[in-house]
């Protein structure tokens, strides 16, 4: 067998097989009862709902994940790649135009076998739970808008990157890496206020107790915002959820209108701190780095492995190009990214903890923060016990338990 077609084959079924296992154990991870913890939080029906919703999340995963894996091995096995490849090249177009039709053929056909699934988990797991309030239009007009904004911003990309291999010679792939560095810090820019109200309504928060409060709060430490805005995530779903977006002076928050419905203005201060912790504690620039070391890493092997006779053998493809080659190199990279995952999932959760103490220690009250994570876990239904294999390897968050026991050592 093709070496290459032995690791990228072995590679998908060790990712497959390590997940399932992960949420095998993790479901068996679960505790009869609730943490002690939350006794002050969640009654005995609650968490069996909670309990419930890990193992249905946890057997949708697994169903979905071993199809996506079946479907691709027999994608590869059956030379799909080459025929697609062949149909494309009948088009006549020059290298970037195929290149652009050959992987956003690739990329519509993937969203097709994705779709299924993504109806199955909005309209009959999260509606089961209670959690789903999207109605079939909104969820339509998600998908044509992901589908035209992918089309568009990916296109972009990988025709720059086409280009950059096709016609600048062996050090391509640093061309490739800092289009790719400066392309990503540009949307993260725009992405507040051009993107993301393509798909939600930001309204500034009004005037009031809780604008006055955080905005205090954010005067007291130093953190300069440009706007504090609701977010109609209830459009969408009962979860409650809060973040940042934008970098520089274009920092603002963005609260959904279920986090402001369910939390008092303690809690809510609470999260808004915790996020300005991560700012504080340089840990946005500290991912920053990573990110744009990763995406080095990406295209530097790229650039190994990406004229490789014996990739395109694997694959079973009749010609060469760069465009495939890319695809290929993508499957080939699979457990390097495994690797690199866990470690970015490792320096996050160290910077949750981090982001958690500076929440403490600037509002002085640990005991809302505590309070905020147990609404948070107990309205979003989250496993409490999740297994120390699930949280290695898809955690990007501690444990809720971890975090409240963690504050609570400082609140005594």
């Amino acid at each position: 067998m093709n070496v290459y077609l032995a690791v990228i084959i072995a590679s998908l079924l060790g990712s497959w097989l390590l997940g399932a296992l992960s949420k095998l154990l993790n479901v068996k991870a679960q505790a009869s009862q609730p943490p002690i913890e939350f006794a002050d939080t969640i009654d005995s029906e609650t968490y069996a709902k909670s309990r419930s919703y890990t193992r249905a999340s946890m057997q949708f995963s697994v169903v979905a994940d071993t199809i996506n894996t079946a479907l691709t091995i027999g994608f590869i096995l059956a030379g799909s790649f080459n025929w697609l490849d062949i149909m494309v090249r009948s088009l006549d177009m020059g290298p970037v135009p195929t290149g652009l039709v050959y992987i956003g053929s690739l990329s519509l056909i993937s969203g097709i076998v994705g779709l299924p699934f993504e109806v199955y988990h909005t309209f009959v797991l999260e509606k089961r739970f209670g959690f789903n309030t999207t109605t079939i239009g909104t969820f339509i007009s998600d998908r044509i808008k992901s589908f035209i904004l992918s089309m568009a911003i990916g296109g972009v990309m990988i025709a720059a990157i086409l280009f950059f291999l096709q016609k600048t010679g062996p050090n391509a792939w640093l061309l490739c890496w800092g289009f790719a560095v400066v392309f990503t810090l540009g949307l993260t820019y725009v992405a507040p206020t051009w993107i993301l109200p393509i798909f939600n309504k930001f309204t500034p928060l009004e005037d009031g107790e809780l604008r006055q409060t955080l905005e205090a709060y954010a005067h007291d430490t130093g953190f300069e915002l440009s706007g504090i805005f609701v977010v109609d995530g209830s459009k969408r779903s009962t979860k409650s959820n809060a973040f940042f977006t934008g970098f520089g002076k274009r920092k603002r928050i963005a609260l959904f209108d279920t986090l402001i419905n369910n939390q008092t203005i303690e809690e809510i201060v609470s999260v808004l701190a915790h996020e300005v912790g991560h700012s504080k504690r340089g840990h946005i620039k500290k991912r920053l780095i990573a990110g744009v070391l990763k995406t080095g890493i990406i295209f530097y092997l790229m650039n190994i492995f990406l004229d490789s006779p014996g990739l395109f053998a694997a694959f079973g493809m009749e010609h060469m190009s760069i465009y495939a080659g890319l695809i290929f190199f993508i499957l080939l990279y699979t457990p390097v990214s495994l690797v690199l995952s866990v470690a970015s999932n490792l320096m996050s959760r160290k910077h949750e903890f981090e982001a958690d103490l500076y929440a403490s220690e600037t509002t002085g009250k640990p005991k809302a923060m505590i309070s905020a994570l147990k609404k948070l876990s107990v309205n979003n239904l989250s496993d409490l016990t999740p297994h120390p294999l699930t949280v290695w390897l898809e955690y990007g968050h501690p444990p809720v338990l971890e975090r409240i026991r963690m504050l609570s050592t400082i609140s005594k």
